[in-house]
């Protein structure tokens, strides 16, 4: 259930946000008929067209008048774009600038008929209850931070099992990476799951993505494998729960499970993994919706820990990545 206290907060917040919206617009238009008065000239003429062309439906007029009036409204919105680009500028100038241009720092949208919690305000939703600890730092782990340097160039077999450098295979997991982003919407776009040892990048890849899905609007959920699992269970036998964290898992727009493999299993934990990945996978719910795992295991050790059930999910609907090379957290940048 969502905590009303925090949703009356977060939507005063956007009450907030919005009246700064527009007093910023209102700022913006006096200093710029200020310093170019036609523009007023042409607002205040486009609000009496407006006037007019009211008082003519409603009096029957002719479809001539509304017709002449139609033709001076767009003379005179051509007239405004074509000061506001000789003035370097475009018409979103004298519009509100809003943080959301889906709900307009509303947190709700109109959708077939029906009004709408806005993706934005769900995301804050789901920051406050589950993500904060876990995407606190996509300003510092992003794309623009992404750096193969730290990975060695070094081709050796026989330490890192592959016959690539890890800078080589790094750079083709990051092709791939934004392969999936470009692809999300697409329902045979398959999912990521990310394998290797401790400090090779794969939380810091997985933000990356985070941090462009959430750039683009969609909604993520973010857990470690041993919270989500005790989270489910303790919902599971709660009372007072209504199963909003089991219903989020099923339905946000990205999940990732980070660290799985280091929770500890029991046959109900196994049960709650399988229904999540399994119906994630199904679209049950109607829309696209994909996952990102990140694990310490390799396939053999996902198969010595996991069912059958699970692992072939993983085989046949996941994009397997193995990360390899050095700890990079203890590298300088070169």
């Amino acid at each position: 259930m969502i905590n009303n206290d925090i949703l009356k907060d977060l939507l005063k917040e956007y009450d907030k946000k919005q009246i700064n919206a527009i007093y910023d617009m209102e700022n913006r238009k006096k200093e710029l008929y200020s310093k170019i008065p036609r523009l007023k000239e042409i607002e205040d003429e486009l609000n009496e067209c407006a006037i007019q062309s009211a008082k003519s439906i409603l009096s029957s007029n002719s479809n001539t008048a509304l017709k002449t009036l139609q033709d001076k409204v767009n003379s005179l919105k051509q007239e405004r774009i074509s000061i506001l680009k000789k003035d370097g500028k475009n018409l979103n100038y004298l519009s509100p600038i809003y943080e959301c241009s889906k709900c307009n720092d509303t947190g709700y949208i109109l959708s077939n008929g029906h009004t709408i919690m806005c993706s934005c305000l769900k995301q804050k939703l789901l920051n406050i209850e589950y993500n904060n600890a876990n995407i606190g730092n996509l300003d510092k782990e992003n794309f623009k931070k992404f750096n193969i340097n730290l990975y060695s160039d070094e081709i050796n077999e026989e330490k890192y099992g592959a016959d690539i450098s890890p800078r080589e295979n790094i750079k083709i997991i990051g092709k791939e990476v934004k392969k999936f982003i470009k692809n999300f919407n697409n329902p045979n776009e398959k999912n990521l799951l990310f394998s290797g040892g401790t400090g090779l990048g794969k939380t810091f890849l997985s933000n990356c993505i985070v941090a462009e899905l959430l750039s683009q609007g969609k909604t993520v959920l973010y857990q470690t494998a041993p919270v989500m699992l005790d989270n489910l269970i303790n919902e599971l036998f709660s009372k007072d729960s209504n199963n909003t964290f089991s219903q989020n898992l099923l339905t946000v727009d990205l999940l990732v499970i980070d660290d799985l493999g280091t929770e500890t299993m029991n046959s109900m934990k196994f049960t709650e993994l399988y229904k999540i990945i399994n119906t994630r996978l199904l679209n049950q719910n109607g829309k696209i919706t994909k996952t990102i795992i990140s694990t310490n295991l390799d396939l053999q050790g996902l198969f010595n820990t996991y069912d059958e059930r699970i692992v072939s999910r993983f085989i046949g609907h996941y994009n397997i990545y193995r990360f390899f090379g050095d700890d990079i957290r203890f590298i300088s940048e070169r």
